[in-house]
């Protein structure tokens, strides 16, 4: 008969971003403008 294994659970710490990079990332997404066509969205960054 097979051997049953029991894996301990292990605690996994809260992982959560650094405030540079959500600010990073929100910024990011704020240069972005989408451009809507008949039928294609064109997606251009803003400098």
């Amino acid at each position: 008969m097979a051997k049953l294994y029991i894996k301990k659970v292990v605690a996994v710490p809260k992982m959560s971003p650094r405030n540079s990079t959500i600010d990073f990332i929100l910024n990011y997404s704020k240069a972005f403008t989408i451009l809507k066509g008949r039928s294609q969205n064109f997606e251009i960054i803003l400098n």
